[in-house]
């Protein structure tokens, strides 16, 4: 038996950043986002956003691959967007890239408490200013044109 507990922050954007997720019904995206982490046996911490992007905190057991976790939520999330293009009318779809840092159980209710304060947060910082930050912060290598590309 393996014994593992896979904390990941995960964060992606909207295609081009456009603010296409409706404040309004942000909500049904996110129970729907949450119901995906079920089925794929993870848990979901926390989950919050800006109209461009946004954050999640989850566990994955051991046989998940976190890129195949975010592809199969991203495929699975523009096609309940689209769907429901009354809840989403500008939906687009999301950028092609993704940002996965993972965390110790120690850090789990920072990175939560973090998460839960996007929309204060975001009055001080923005998107690519804050993945810029993260990213430096894990010394992540980056090319700042792909900080707002797709």
């Amino acid at each position: 038996m393996s014994y593992t507990r896979l904390i990941y922050h995960i964060v992606f954007r909207t295609r081009e950043s456009l603010p296409t997720i409706n404040e309004q019904h942000e909500t049904e995206l996110y129970r729907y986002i949450w119901g995906l982490v079920r089925n794929k046996g993870g848990v979901l911490g926390r989950i919050n956003g800006m109209p461009d992007h946004i954050h999640m905190l989850v566990e994955l057991p051991a046989d998940q691959n976190v890129s195949d976790f975010v592809r199969t939520i991203k495929i699975s999330t523009n096609n309940f967007c689209k769907a429901h293009a009354d809840l989403f009318p500008h939906f687009q779809g999301w950028a092609k890239k993704y940002c996965a840092l993972t965390y110790g159980i120690n850090e789990r209710e920072k990175i939560v408490n973090y998460i839960k304060g996007q929309k204060e947060h975001h009055k001080k910082e923005s998107f690519p200013e804050e993945l810029e930050r993260m990213l430096q912060e894990f010394h992540i290598k980056y090319d700042e044109r792909y900080l707002h590309a797709d």
